[in-house]
């Protein structure tokens, strides 16, 4: 079940309980051709399992699918769109991720979307705040998810409007 999360930013303090609380999923986006191939243009990565649908068309994918980093690179834009925004952040990074799995493969023509646990919350110092995403990106129809990984954001705080 997803938090019934307030309009509007969040003060870090009304996050805290929510540790362990689903607190969002973002729209449906198709993985077209187009796509892929852009993502392989962009990466150099032209592996034939992505980009020629008729050599693909005789793998026991039956076609072509997408790079399993360009799912993950979906995650800013879903985790944008379906995480909660923080009151007082002036900027937030990527930090990193304690765990990536690639559990199935996304074909061609597939829709794929987000979905988000707020499933750590620290703060290393005064002004940050350090956010694990348990992210899972779901395949429409399928029983299996596309991949799951747990995805480290950094927050920067303007301390004014951080406090309660």
């Amino acid at each position: 079940m997803t938090a019934d999360l307030q309009a509007g930013p969040l003060r870090v303090e009304d996050l805290e309980p929510l540790v362990g609380t689903e607190v969002g999923v973002s729209s449906w986006r198709t993985i077209d051709q187009a796509r892929i191939d852009a993502f392989a243009e962009v990466t150099g990565d032209h592996q034939f399992i992505h980009v020629d649908p008729l050599r693909a068309s005789r793998t026991p994918f039956g076609g072509t699918i997408a790079h399993g980093f360009l799912t993950l690179s979906l995650l800013s834009a879903m985790g944008q769109e379906a995480q909660p925004e923080i009151r007082g952040a002036v900027m937030a990074v990527n930090y990193g991720f304690d765990k990536v799995r690639f559990l199935a493969p996304v074909a061609t023509g597939a829709r794929v979307r987000g979905r988000f646990v707020l499933a750590g919350l620290t703060r290393p110092k005064d002004g940050e705040v350090d956010i694990t995403w348990r992210s899972t990106v779901e395949i429409e129809g399928e029983k299996r998810p596309a991949l799951v990984a747990d995805w480290l954001n950094r927050f920067y705080l303007n301390s004014a409007t951080d406090r309660p």
